[in-house]
């Protein structure tokens, strides 16, 4: 134990933005590789327990940060089980044990930053875990039809495209370090996630987005393996590149991740009963991607009953690439 820190001294450092599922499967990986890891996670939820935090004390959600905790953190099975423990019943009906903690926490510090620091040290966390934003924000998608939809839990429910989202309000700052650390890193990774809910927020943030057109870091986006119904419904993988570049930059991205890997038939069906299919990697079209970014496809299916990225390929296929184009970049 005692060369671990010495393993990872000229670790590659990376930041991670995003939130949801698909963040805290890639940071599981990750932090098998790298103790230099920022996870940058959206505050945006205003649905489920966390949006009843939101309304009830006035706090940021709890959520996304919880899920980017409990991936992170080294204090053992039995406190991450804990800290993910979802009560059944009673008055706590919903709420899991790491929202209530995290309340808590707020209470006791006053500041919803200095509850999650205060967390990371709780649950020895590799890396660190920081909210995008220390103000509350709420989401706003313009549709195709003009209309307009209020609030991250109501974005993928009103099934209408969206044509263009927005924050509100527009000018928040980035939270305590963001920026700090996306300027200091060699890769920042985009997703996966929901792109208009767990990774749009974030970079509609000023000054996020400033960094990240900064940075002399790679940065990358890997698209999600499924789409979503109301949200990205039928979107090809070099749709949701062009919704994060349309958001953007076209100078934002090195390269972007897509799966290739085949669904299992069973679970696909029951995907397809929800209105959910794989999302195509139309490498043709992908590209031709503005900025053209390198376009790096693989079989990162994880699926036993649900379908996710694997952690452990994901996170090597990213640092791989991360090399390549860092090497590259060095020579020129």
């Amino acid at each position: 134990m005692a060369l671990f820190p010495r393993l990872f001294r000229r670790s590659t450092s990376v930041v991670a933005i995003g939130g949801g599922t698909g963040a805290s499967g890639l940071l599981r990986g990750l932090k098998e590789h790298t103790d230099k890891l920022t996870a940058v996670v959206t505050v945006a939820d205003d649905g489920g327990s966390s949006g009843r935090f939101r309304k009830e004390f006035g706090m940021l959600p709890p959520g996304d940060i919880r899920n980017c905790l409990a991936a992170l953190s080294d204090a053992g099975p039995v406190l991450e089980k804990l800290f993910q423990y979802r009560f059944e019943e009673g008055d706590l009906k919903g709420h899991p044990f790491g929202n209530i903690f995290l309340a808590a926490m707020t209470q006791v510090t006053g500041d919803f930053e200095q509850a999650v620091r205060e967390a990371n040290r709780v649950l020895n966390v590799r890396g660190r875990v920081l909210p995008a934003t220390a103000t509350k924000i709420s989401l706003i998608a313009e549709h195709d039809d003009g209309s307009k939809t209020t609030g991250e839990s109501l974005v993928g429910k009103v099934n209408k495209p969206v044509k263009r989202l927005s924050i509100k309000p527009d000018d928040v700052p980035a939270g305590t370090d963001v920026v700090d650390a996306i300027m200091q890193a060699d890769l920042v990774l985009l997703g996966p996630g929901s792109v208009y809910t767990s990774v749009l927020p974030n970079l509609l943030i000023p000054e996020i987005l400033d960094a990240l057109l900064k940075t002399n870091a790679v940065v990358g986006y890997v698209c999600n393996i499924m789409t979503q119904p109301g949200e990205t419904q039928d979107f090809v993988a070099s749709r949701h590149a062009d919704v994060i570049i349309e958001h953007t930059s076209e100078a934002l991205l090195d390269f972007v991740i897509v799966n290739t890997g085949k669904i299992p038939d069973g679970l696909a069906q029951a995907y397809a009963a929800e209105h959910s299919i794989p999302v195509k990697a139309d490498v043709d079209k992908l590209t031709e991607l503005p900025g053209h970014p390198r376009i790096v496809t693989a079989d990162l299916v994880k699926a036993d009953h649900v379908v996710r990225h694997h952690p452990g390929r994901l996170a090597e296929l990213c640092l791989a690439t991360y090399k390549e184009i860092a090497k590259e970049k060095a020579k020129a």
